[in-house]
């Protein structure tokens, strides 16, 4: 390991890091290469970084540079340049793969310092690798590997948290907690995820600051909560319940899960059967896993035996007081496949099936909720909620009578 003078990185070179490039994306490669030979600098950064030299597989691969947004475009034919205040670029490749390039950042209180006095144009965003480096959120998240000189730089002390297995915001957590309240989150998903223990004045700063949750927007809410909805679900929804930040997001739901620890102890048995099942390479749809995360919750509901079962689902959610914002239409098929999977356990339990949920869109996702929550395990590649009723029901099936309206009287 070698240490150049302050304030410049470290700078670890092999044998001293287990990352290869043989862990790490073609196509992310490609663009480090490509940005290199155009006389770029070019770095992989951010989880990748982080996981590799973990020794665990990377799950996305973000790219940095020195190159701007609209010279990453000119570069390359399959990218696009997206965001308002900063902007970056996607590179697609197929399969539907999105390669985040950015530019390299400085801290936003440096470019308003930077910025000529009474200019009317934003002041310029753009930075140096080291200033990039210390706007991020956490150290162990502002690593750079070099896939030319095959190096690691870190400028904020991340590879000594790293060994350390801490989790620790760059600079004053308070201040940081203040300019991005989201960042509380982060800390406790990182954490959570890594098991990794909160810096201790990182931890401090939670509690007192986790109320400015409630003033970030709804729809950044909701993009945060999918992300802890894409794997290892379980660690992250404990963490978030045990520094009160259920409640903050989804409303009365979070609060019950919060204050009520049987409840909150179904719906964490239920999340530890869908990780394994993950693990296992059985993967549910964003709209499964909400339904998997409120049907604790609206059990009692689903119990009821009432005919308007979709409109009294429709009102619990809109009364349960979210600053998440859950889109109209996730909602929707949230209930619709919460109704077909309560269909579902009557049926097993009575051998009377409405065979038109057959032909519901949401079919297919409401059987994989049900194994999952009734058998605890993922169905099996012949099996189906089909077959499974007919087993228990060898000697047939019961048919559902339709009501039959009463004739109008005529006069």
């Amino acid at each position: 390991m070698k240490r150049l003078g302050a304030p410049e990185p470290v700078i670890v070179a092999k044998p001293g890091h287990p990352i290869s490039r043989r862990d790490i994306d073609p196509d992310a490669l490609k663009i480090l290469f490509r940005l290199y030979q155009h006389g770029f600098t070019a770095y992989l950064t951010g989880g990748a970084v982080r996981d590799l030299l973990l020794g665990k597989p990377a799950k996305d691969f973000d790219i940095v540079t020195d190159a701007r947004p609209g010279q990453i475009k000119k570069r390359f034919a399959n990218a696009y340049v997206i965001g308002r205040r900063f902007r970056l670029a996607h590179v697609h490749f197929s399969g539907g793969k999105i390669i985040e390039v950015s530019t390299f950042r400085r801290a936003a209180e440096n470019a308003e310092e930077q910025s000529p006095e009474g200019e009317s144009v934003p002041a310029n965003p753009y930075g140096t690798p080291g200033e990039d480096a210390f706007r991020r959120d956490i150290t162990i998240n502002a690593l750079f590997y070099d896939v030319i000189t095959d190096t690691v730089i870190d400028y904020v002390e991340g590879l000594k948290d790293l060994a350390r297995r801490i989790v620790r915001v760059i600079g004053n957590p308070a201040e940081k907690f203040m300019e991005d309240p989201v960042r509380i989150w982060r800390v406790l998903r990182h954490s959570a995820r890594l098991g990794f223990t909160i810096e201790e004045a990182t931890e401090k700063a939670i509690p007192s600051h986790v109320h400015l949750l409630c003033a970030c927007s709804g729809a950044r809410l909701y993009e945060e909560f999918n992300k802890d909805l894409a794997y290892e679900t379980r660690p992250v929804i404990e963490a978030l319940r045990k520094y009160g930040i259920l409640g903050r997001i989804l409303g009365k739901a979070g609060e019950n899960y919060e204050n009520d620890a049987g409840l909150f102890s179904r719906l964490s048995s239920l999340l530890e059967i869908e990780d394994r099942a993950r693990t296992a390479g059985h993967q549910l749809s964003l709209e499964e896993m909400y339904a998997l995360i409120f049907w604790p919750w609206l059990g009692p509901l689903l119990a009821e035996n009432r005919v308007d079962l979709h409109k009294n689902l429709s009102d619990a959610f809109s009364n349960a007081g979210m600053r998440m914002s859950l889109p109209r239409s996730v909602r929707a098929n949230i209930i619709q496949i919460l109704v077909i999977v309560r269909a579902m356990d009557r049926a097993l339990r009575t051998g009377r099936m409405r065979w038109s949920l057959l032909r519901r869109a949401h079919y297919q996702q409401a059987s994989r909720l049900f194994f999952l929550i009734f058998k605890e395990r993922p169905a099996d590649k012949e099996e189906s909620f089909t077959k499974l009723l007919e087993q228990a029901f060898p000697s047939g099936l019961k048919r559902w009578k339709r009501r039959r309206r009463r004739p109008r009287d005529h006069f």
